[in-house]
């Protein structure tokens, strides 16, 4: 059994009333630790705060500031699914209410009326032209205007006349468009030896080609006529480049529409789109850099 002065010992270890020692230490041993590991950490968050308002003051608010590995953009498309799909029934308007319902979502950003605001938006031509040049990122000029586009251009696939977007004659529409990446041009194909046979017919002036095919030999055939509807049937130039969101907070993207007219029905047909561009490639493990597959089957029951 412990006797009781065994049993104060660690009493006394914690507080010594007669040295005024705590945990063995004196007070001024222990004011001398407690300053230095405040300084210690003091320095510390001072280094840490300074190399924080460095690296700040070397980031630009308009751009960022390493794009050296930026990839080229992705093609992306409306409506979108989760597994790349559109599968529906043409006589079941049930089917293809979620495809029709997220094209009229996203073309609601078009409507004309949102595009009046001439502090905001200009016109900038119903024909391919160059690019927009509206000063560097970095100078003092303020918000850019952005160039309008007007849904009109889609034809049959803008939704102002047809809500059904084809779907309910099936012959379904597609929305593409390239991704924004800031201050991103891009260039047109410097030659027709840099693009396949069947897109050489396309490649003009100011304006970035898309095409579109079946992805499958198999399908060869069963696609049918696709319509392209937009400005020079791709991207055209004038609406490059995007500045921003601080800086070209109202800016739109150019469209391009596709419409499927004469689709083998009850097929699952494998579509692949792509744009074609000097400064645009591809990545096989990124099936949206540059390029989308999609697979479409219709029912025309």
């Amino acid at each position: 059994m412990a006797s009781k002065k065994d049993d104060g010992g660690w009493k006394r270890f914690l507080w010594n009333s007669e040295t005024g020692e705590l945990l063995g230490r004196t007070g001024g041993s222990w004011f001398k630790i407690t300053l230095f590991y405040v300084v210690f950490y003091g320095l510390l968050a001072g280094i840490f705060v300074g190399t924080i308002q460095a690296l700040l003051f070397t980031l630009s608010e308009y751009k960022p500031t390493w794009q050296d590995r930026v990839a080229p953009p992705g093609l992306s498309h409306t409506p979108r699914t989760e597994k790349a799909e559109v599968s529906f029934r043409s006589k079941d308007f049930e089917t293809y209410l979620p495809y029709t319902k997220a094209l009229k979502e996203f073309l609601s950003q078009y409507d004309e009326e949102k595009q009046r605001d001439q502090m905001k938006f200009e016109d900038c031509g119903l024909e391919p032209d160059k690019y927009k040049n509206r000063g560097d990122l970095e100078s003092d000029m303020g918000q850019r205007k952005a160039c309008r586009f007007s849904r009109s251009l889609l034809g049959p696939c803008s939704g102002l006349d047809d809500r059904d977007f084809g779907f309910k004659e099936g012959k379904p529409c597609l929305i593409v468009k390239l991704n924004r990446i800031v201050n991103f041009r891009p260039r047109p194909p410097m030659s027709n030896d840099t693009i396949p046979e069947e897109v050489q017919p396309k490649v003009q002036p100011n304006v970035i080609p898309l095409h579109c095919t079946h992805k499958k030999e198999e399908d060869a055939g069963k696609i049918g006529e696709i319509k392209y509807f937009g400005i020079g049937g791709g991207f055209p130039l004038q609406y490059y480049p995007y500045y921003g969101k601080r800086l070209h907070p109202h800016y739109l993207q150019p469209l391009v529409a596709l419409q499927f007219t004469n689709l083998t029905m009850k097929t699952e047909l494998r579509i692949e789109c792509k744009v074609y561009g000097d400064n645009i490639d591809y990545n096989e493990k990124d099936r949206y850099q540059g390029r989308f597959e999609i697979k479409i089957q219709v029912d025309d029951s």
